[in-house]
């Protein structure tokens, strides 16, 4: 006779079938990278303010930092102090689940904007030379403290020396791990970091690399055949993430700057090109809390080396930058005019409240006869915007995007539709797959003039 067993005894058996203590080492090592890419810092940051002496959090402390307004130094022109004032919030670009970003709106391009008014951190300076290793390059500087959002890592400083995180065992850091209230918000926004560490920066994202960034780099170095060394080619690179991209084209020999809004993106992007030693330093666990669609345990909990390459042996062309900031605000300037060879835009478009103005300040930052290379879809990251607060989103057909380019001066060269993927997991049963359009514009100086005239 079947007798039906409580629900709890179920649960347990279910534990029993599954190695907790291997997810707990896997959990470990993530806040053990964690713990020391924020440690990398002078000052390091030091979340302990967050937290009493018995170990409790004080939820009264957990907003006071929204980093909404830093100083950076991009090491060039006229970047050398910056100062970008973030009014509005701002989206990543993550496009691995798009119901979940049209519901939510969270990427990892989203800073989080308090609405009670505009709270600061005090100056982060990031100068980018062209090595990149720990004692040259971005060296980044903050006189602030981290947001206590951006990780819960371990207390115990052995698990933050400067050895290697394979050493760390499960017990020094779930023992010691901060209890903080962190919302579910920013918890997305680091596992959805962790996910492009993957992208960007590990053997396992090759695949998406090859789809996303070969055809960008091919096209590139069609373009710009006889790059010179005394005088090479600039290249701006709105949207860096984790900034593989705008590095991959710096090897190429262009004077590459990669720009990017999101603090999460530029604390991990700085630490992976500023500290890294040696390739494959550091290991972590992306997928482990992706429950769904998983073919085994061990594919869920399996490790991902990185950096596959050393970034300061990428052999990069001196000029090599990162400059903070939003886009529109950056590149309005001025002094931006006419002052970039080619601009490279991948899965960056449709991160805009207002895409005409970003197709705008793109012709505007561009030489004339400069060229405009794009990859990505059209997921518009505000679409689902309806309420009387909430910015405001303007959404393009693929068609109506094109008529726009034609309005500031572009003429189409190349265009094809690509299939890709985002952050996806290659072993998980489920991907979302993109047709990203791509296309070579390229600015036609007498006519941006007469459309600028009228």
């Amino acid at each position: 006779m079947y007798v039906k067993r409580p629900l709890c005894l179920l649960l347990i058996d279910l534990l029993h079938l599954f190695d907790t203590s291997l997810l707990d080492r896997c959990i470990s090592m993530n806040a053990a990278f964690i713990m020391n890419m924020l440690e990398a810092f002078e000052p390091p940051f030091d979340m302990s303010q967050y937290v009493n002496a018995d170990g409790h959090d004080h939820p009264s402390n957990m907003h006071d930092h929204s980093h909404v307004d830093c100083i950076h130094s991009s090491g060039r022109g006229d970047y050398s102090t910056m100062s970008i004032s973030r009014s509005n919030s701002q989206l990543d670009g993550q496009h691995d689940n798009p119901k979940e970003d049209a519901k939510t709106h969270e990427s990892s391009r989203e800073i989080e904007n308090k609405k009670d008014g505009e709270e600061h951190m005090a100056g982060c300076s990031q100068p980018v030379g062209s090595n990149l290793g720990t004692s040259q390059g971005v060296n980044v500087s903050c006189n602030g403290d981290a947001d206590a959002s951006t990780a819960a890592y371990c207390q115990d400083k052995d698990v933050s020396s400067s050895s290697a995180v394979d050493n760390v065992t499960p017990q020094h850091c779930t023992d010691s791990l901060f209890k903080l209230n962190v919302p579910p918000i920013d918890v997305d926004k680091v596992r959805c970091i962790v996910r492009n560490i993957v992208r960007d920066w590990a053997e396992e994202g090759q695949k998406e690399r090859d789809e996303c960034y070969k055809p960008i780099l091919e096209e590139l170095n069609h373009l710009f055949p006889n790059r010179s060394n005394q005088r090479p080619p600039s290249c701006l690179v709105p949207g860096a993430g984790l900034g593989r991209l705008a590095l991959e084209i710096s090897s190429l020999g262009f004077v590459s700057q990669g720009n990017e809004f999101s603090y999460y993106m530029l604390i991990c992007s700085s630490f992976i090109l500023n500290h890294t030693q040696e390739a494959n330093e550091w290991t972590i666990y992306p997928w482990i809390h992706s429950n769904c669609n998983s073919l085994s345990d061990n594919d869920q909990l399996r490790p991902v080396s990185f950096p596959d390459i050393h970034p300061s042996s990428a052999g990069i062309t001196e000029g090599f930058s990162m400059c903070a900031g939003d886009f529109v605000e950056v590149y309005s300037e001025e002094s931006q005019e006419s002052a970039w060879d080619a601009v490279v835009t991948c899965f960056f478009l449709d991160t805009a409240h207002n895409i005409v103005e970003y197709i705008e300040i793109i012709s505007k930052v561009l030489k004339d006869g400069g060229v405009w290379i794009n990859v990505g879809p059209l997921l518009y990251h505000f679409a689902d915007s309806y309420g009387p607060d909430d910015d405001m989103s303007i959404e393009l057909s693929l068609e109506d995007v094109k008529k726009v380019a034609y309005h500031y001066g572009f003429v189409m060269e190349v265009e094809k539709m690509i299939e890709t993927t985002y952050t996806a997991n290659m072993r998980a049963m489920m991907q979302n797959r993109y047709r990203a359009a791509f296309w070579t514009m390229r600015k036609n100086g007498s006519r941006a003039k007469a459309q600028k005239c009228c």
